[in-house]
C-alpha cells in the first residue's frame, strides 16, 4: 500500500486555525506554530475567565448591597445576618438589582429583615 501524507488535510487544518486568529498581530495570525500557541493560550484565558466572571459579579453585587444598606442605616454583614435570622431568602444578585433599580423595595426588604 502506498504511503499517504496528510498534505491537503494538514493545510486545511492549519488554515482553519489561522483564520481563527484573524486580528492578532505579527506572526500570531499567519504562522501556524505561533498561531497555535496563541490560540491555546486564548482558550486557557477564556476557560479561567468564565470562572473569574462569577467571582467578579459576586464582588460587584456585594459592593452594591453594602452601599444601599448603608443608606438604610446598616452594614452589609448586619443586613445579611438580619435577613438570615428573619428568614428573608433573597440571593445577592436579586438584592443588588433591587438596590440599584428600586431603592424603595430594597428599603422594605431591610425593614422586613430588621423587624424582629
Amino acid at each position: 500500500m502506498a504511503r499517504v501524507k496528510s498534505g491537503p488535510y494538514r493545510r486545511r487544518r492549519h488554515q482553519r486555525l489561522i483564520a481563527h486568529n484573524k486580528g492578532y498581530e505579527g506572526t500570531r495570525h499567519h504562522l501556524f506554530k505561533r498561531a497555535n500557541e496563541s490560540f491555546m493560550k486564548s482558550q486557557w484565558y477564556a476557560y479561567n475567565d468564565r470562572r473569574n466572571r462569577k467571582r467578579d459579579l459576586r464582588r460587584l453585587w456585594i459592593v452594591r448591597i453594602n452601599a444601599a444598606a448603608r443608606l438604610n442605616g446598616l452594614t452589609y454583614s448586619r443586613l445579611i445576618s438580619a435577613m438570615r435570622q428573619s428568614n428573608v431568602i433573597l440571593n445577592r444578585k436579586v438584592l443588588a438589582d433591587l438596590a440599584v433599580r428600586d431603592p424603595q423595595a430594597f428599603a422594605k426588604v431591610v425593614e422586613t429583615a430588621t423587624a424582629k
